[in-house]
């Protein structure tokens, strides 16, 4: 497999403050996410900024798409966004509409599967019609009642569609082998990064442990061998 991507989710309201903090962290990490509070507040404008300040990031547009899936998404698309996400609680039709906007301008579309009751129903439904990357999501109010994406993201690897498989909630450090070896393509980390006392070497510590060139002695092994 490939080497896993890093995401660093930017959460923050505070326009200014989201832009600092990804200059910091883009030089180790190889997405940006414009969480959904984040584009809600701020709109396409931060968008459009972080595009031109990071050309050799992509961007992740978080809109949690829930209807109108191709004309929602098309212009986060059209002014850079490399992927943009939809629920996989929307209807199937929606869902259809924001991998046809992805596909017309060669970028990506994430079925994210918070909330989705039967996973593998739904993921396999939605890898048909070519989603091309599935969300194995455990929001922040779950993870406050001790909830944890580990035994979805087993459940959606195993399924073996295709698709990439990215996992968010709670990962940090001390996961991040975890989620890297049950097949996580996309490993999404936010407050183990942007909570950290120096932002940049937190990202640059879980892209090391997600390339298994950090940490322990499969990273130590690697080192020697590399």
């Amino acid at each position: 497999m490939a080497k896993p991507l890093v995401q660093m989710a930017l959460d923050s309201l505070d326009f200014d403050a989201t832009v600092a903090l990804a200059t910091k962290v883009a030089p180790h990490v190889d997405i940006l996410e414009i969480g959904t509070p984040c584009i809600k507040h701020n709109g396409i404008k931060l968008l459009e900024v972080l595009r031109a300040k990071f050309p050799n990031n992509k961007i992740l547009v978080d809109l949690k798409t829930m209807d109108a899936g191709f004309y929602e998404s098309e212009p986060f698309y059209k002014a850079g966004a490399d992927i943009c996400t939809v629920l996989g609680t929307a209807d199937i039709g929606t869902i259809k509409g924001v991998i046809d906007a992805a596909n017309k301008y060669g970028k990506e579309a994430q079925v994210d599967l918070i909330n989705v009751k039967d996973k593998a129903k739904r993921t396999q439904e939605v890898a048909k019609i070519g989603a091309h990357i599935i969300g194995v999501h455990t929001g922040l109010d779950q993870q406050a009642a001790g909830q944890t994406p580990f035994g979805d993201l087993a459940l959606v690897t195993g399924l073996n569609t295709g698709a990439k498989v990215s996992v968010a909630g709670g990962i940090k450090p001390a996961t991040v082998k975890q989620v890297v070896d049950a097949g996580a393509n996309i490993v999404v980390a936010g407050a183990a990064i942007y909570g950290a006392a120096d932002p940049a070497a937190a990202a640059a510590e879980i892209t090391k442990l997600a390339s298994g060139t950090g940490g322990g002695l499969f990273g130590w092994l690697k080192k020697l061998l590399g």
